[in-house]
């Protein structure tokens, strides 16, 4: 059984995304110990609330330089909502700019939409050649959230979405994987794209780098 570290900095509502990657067959553990996230098959980054408060939560236990560790040495790594947010290069909220991670270039900006904040189930149009959704049937997953990146990263995999405009529903950047959405809340089809996550693990026998 892999296992999965769901990296624990402090943000609020996770031990639904615990629950859900417990389900989709992983074995689970919510911390910011490094060794135990080092020793971990997978690394969840959840991400709930503001930009700033994500990232200075990460900071806080290291989580970013650990983010792009994981990035860089091809681990896999799954994003959820802010957790989605902060891989970017920067985040703008209430006139504040912050400084995000970094693995991709590009800004989160507010959503340009009649009605804010986009919640509930929307349709998701994903390429045809994604891993993340190779057998999930019913593309439409729950979303909450105020802001997105518009601008698709270079050389990935984008998913979009519309609400007012079209912007980036999820990234498929070689190991690393992220989702606006919450799969965790998505159902069936949530549950179907943490299995297809726990399925690119390398596996037994495999180089991991």
């Amino acid at each position: 059984m892999s296992t999965v570290a769901v990296l624990d900095y402090g943000a609020g509502n996770v031990r639904s995304a615990v629950r859900a990657v417990a389900a989709a067959g992983a074995e689970v553990v919510l911390t910011a110990d490094r060794a135990v996230i080092d020793a971990a098959d997978g690394l969840l980054v959840p991400g709930v609330g503001a930009y700033s408060a994500v990232m200075a939560g990460l900071k806080r236990v290291g989580g970013d330089d650990l983010i792009r560790s994981w990035h860089e040495n091809q681990r896999p790594l799954l994003g959820i909502c802010v957790g989605l947010q902060v891989f970017f290069a920067r985040g703008e909220e209430h006139g504040e700019k912050t400084q995000g991670i970094g693995l991709w270039p590009g800004a989160v900006t507010a959503l340009d939409a009649p009605v804010v904040p986009h919640m509930g189930w929307s349709q998701v149009s994903p390429p045809k050649t994604s891993q993340m959704f190779d057998g999930v049937v019913e593309e439409r997953f729950y979303f909450v959230h105020s802001y997105a990146a518009t601008e698709a990263p270079e050389n990935t995999l984008v998913t979009t979405a519309t609400h007012g405009g079209s912007f980036v529903a999820a990234v498929e950047d070689g190991t690393t994987w992220a989702a606006q959405f919450h799969p965790e809340k998505s159902a069936d089809a949530g549950a179907r794209l943490l299995r297809n996550w726990l399925a690119s693990f390398p596996q037994a026998g495999e180089e991991r780098h």
